[in-house]
């Protein structure tokens, strides 16, 4: 077999021999010297067209591992390392036995011998999951944090609420980050525009599900999970991103898109592109959302009062009354005025409702008791455990609250850096025993004679 190279020298070293070509001209053609020229010309007039193949063709090269010893670091490789990469690989047979090999090698004889696969090739695919036949069955939310407003406003999440069975957005909303109180909110407009749905789909973040077990907090359940429960809605948790991949696609659409609406708009704030969304939604689900397999909408009348409402869209908890009406929350100190309910929650559990514009309810028996709140402490706690989803919102708390007031000094005691000396005697602490010893010799010298003059 002759390479492409070969078969060019061959063609002109024959006109060179035919007397149609110099051997000046050949040389610049092949670029190469006069002298090396002469060289192939030589061999090819002794030997032909294989005179002009490289002499090492088809020989194993001088640095080439022997068969033997590449199936034993396969081998040994197959025994200890068989979930281990190339490269760290390599460097244990280094560090573990003394084998200095290639990565690059190693990696291509785990290939060959099908001990590893490059990530292309262990790539995962997902069944897609049929959609539900009806309007309001399956209804799957999420929260998408992007740079919508680009570098016209800070960065803010969307919440986006679609239906599974014909892709249409039923919700969206900007707030600052996902929390329990903005589902809330995008929560209650939904139920007022649409209605009861059977069932939330969602991800497995802390605002749906509890993710520490054991943990006493409404037998494990969150409070957006309490207030469906009250509502009588169910919610489910995708156990992979693409178990939900309607509403993430949906949301790389909408990052792409709506980013572009926003900027044709001129909108670069949170109230602006939420009073943009309505008509946005119904044009996309006019040209993108399909036609259900059923026509049926199984979303359920909303006819729940606003008071009830309300007290269902906020966080509740209970807190136990001391004998002295007091009670703490959220590190605020809460108490009670006395009267005949307030007295009569001494030493009993009852109930707090705080609302997303941060007021505070305590109720016993359905019926508000009036309160009086102390040390209420407005800074952000220090060092305090920050979901990553709210690390931004956060940051802009910290931030305002270092610009509107000075840190709270607060008084942390003695702090010893080094030994210093307490002025107590150095040696082995006395125990029982020597004291005894030395109560015994005391009293055997009282016992003595006094000396004589």
């Amino acid at each position: 077999m002759m390479s492409e190279r070969d078969l060019k020298r061959m063609s002109v070293l024959k006109d060179v021999e035919a007397g149609r070509l110099r051997a000046t001209d050949a040389a610049v053609l092949l670029d190469l010297s006069r002298r090396q020229l002469h060289r192939l010309l030589a061999r090819f007039r002794a030997g032909g067209a294989p005179g002009l193949a490289h002499k090492a063709r088809g020989r194993s090269p001088n640095n080439m591992i022997d068969p033997a010893r590449r199936s034993e670091i396969l081998e040994m490789v197959r025994a200890q390392f068989a979930d281990f990469g190339p490269s760290f690989a390599a460097e244990k047979l280094a560090e573990l036995h003394g084998i200095t090999i290639s990565r690059e090698t190693l990696r291509k004889w785990m290939i060959a011998d099908g001990l590893w696969a490059s990530r292309k090739y262990r790539r995962q695919l997902h069944q897609p999951r049929l959609r539900r036949e009806a309007l309001g069955e399956l209804i799957q939310i999420d929260g998408s944090e992007h740079r919508w407003f680009e570098d016209r406003g800070p960065a803010c999440t969307l919440l986006v609420f679609i239906d599974d069975a014909t892709s249409r957005l039923m919700q969206m909303r900007f707030v600052a980050s996902e929390t329990t109180f903005s589902y809330f909110g995008a929560l209650e407009g939904y139920l007022k525009e649409h209605g009861l749905p059977v069932c939330f789909y969602s991800d497995k973040h802390s605002v749906f599900r509890v993710n520490r077990r054991g943990v006493r907090d409404s037998h494990e359940m969150t409070q957006f999970g309490r207030a469906l429960n009250e509502l009588n809605i169910e919610i489910l948790c995708a156990n992979s991103s693409q178990a939900k991949g309607r509403v993430e696609r949906a949301n790389r659409t909408l990052q792409d898109r709506l980013v572009k609406e926003l900027r044709l708009a001129g909108i670069s704030d949170m109230a602006a592109a939420n009073a943009f969304l309505p008509g946005l939604i119904e044009a996309f689900n006019a040209r993108f959302a399909p036609v259900p397999h059923r026509p049926d909408n199984l979303h359920r009348a909303f006819n729940i009062a606003p008071d009830r409402l309300r007290r269902i869209l906020c966080r509740r908890d209970e807190r136990f009354v001391s004998q002295q009406l007091s009670l703490t929350y959220e590190k605020q100190r809460i108490i009670l005025e006395p009267n005949d309910l307030s007295l009569a929650a001494a030493g009993k559990y009852i109930d707090l409702y705080e609302y997303p514009d941060g007021s505070v309810e305590v109720m016993k028996n359905g019926i508000s008791l009036p309160y009086t709140m102390f040390d209420k402490e407005q800074r952000v706690t220090h060092a305090a455990i920050t979901e990553n989803k709210r690390l931004g919102e956060i940051l802009a708390i910290i931030k305002a609250q270092q610009e509107q007031e000075p840190p709270r000094i607060r008084h942390v005691g003695k702090q010893r850096m080094r030994y210093e000396l307490t002025g107590r005697p150095l040696g082995r602490k006395k125990t029982i025993l020597d004291k005894r010893a030395e109560r015994r010799a005391a009293e055997a010298a009282a016992a003595l004679p006094p000396p004589a003059e």
